[in-house]
């Protein structure tokens, strides 16, 4: 089982470096086996198709993607119970490990997947969906109880800016992919951070403990 779990992984760790780099379309099963080291009798004892694989590669990515969502915002809210400072807090603490994250994840997998549009069948267009939406109805809830005592969110669209949040994260990795500079991406949340703790009128001290 062990051999087995670690060939499946070989091969999903392999189609993402090459789906990042190129794209689904242009990634050829040669590739990836070429790179991940495995048979083509290996690949399909996995994955039925190519598009098979394009599933289980969305599946894992929107998985990790909201494990790490969760694992900042926990991180935030031990750090203070007003939502607008743990909306900044994760702002921060994503930013303060930024860097990392773009040598580690050097560009959104979803995005070669939308701009592809359908590689791998309606299912990946779900689970996209899906992550996209989890991002935003969590920031959007932070949003929403920060301005029950905040009265200038009032004139807000509070749906807009938490889509804003997200977008940020988004396009800072696009940046620095696109630029070879992973730092864009820390730089992108700096802003971002500065912004809501003015529109927030968040304790900057406070938030940062």
């Amino acid at each position: 089982m062990t051999e087995e779990v670690s060939t499946r992984d070989r091969i999903l760790n392999a189609a993402e470096g090459l789906v990042l780099r190129q794209g689904f379309n242009a990634t050829t099963l040669e590739a990836i086996l070429g790179e991940a080291g495995a048979s083509k009798g290996a690949f399909f004892h996995h994955f039925a198709s190519k598009e098979a694989l394009g599933n289980a590669l969305v599946e894992r990515y929107a998985n990790a993607d909201a494990a790490v969502l969760e694992r900042f915002m926990g991180e935030a809210e031990a750090l203070s119970n007003d939502p607008a400072d743990q909306i900044v807090s994760f702002v921060r603490l994503y930013e303060e490990a930024a860097h990392d994250i773009a040598n580690y994840q050097p560009g959104c997998l979803f995005v070669s997947f939308i701009y592809e549009r359908g590689p791998g069948g309606p299912r990946d267009d779900d689970l996209i969906l899906e992550s996209i939406e989890l991002w935003r109805d969590r920031i959007l809830e932070k949003l929403e109880l920060a301005a029950e005592t905040r009265p200038q969110l009032s004139e807000v669209d509070l749906s807009a800016l938490a889509d804003m949040v997200f977008s940020t994260f988004e396009g800072g990795f696009i940046l620095a992919r696109a630029t070879d500079e992973p730092d864009h991406l820390r730089r992108q949340l700096a802003h971002l951070r500065h912004y809501l703790e003015l529109l927030l009128d968040v304790d900057v001290a406070a938030a940062a403990v």
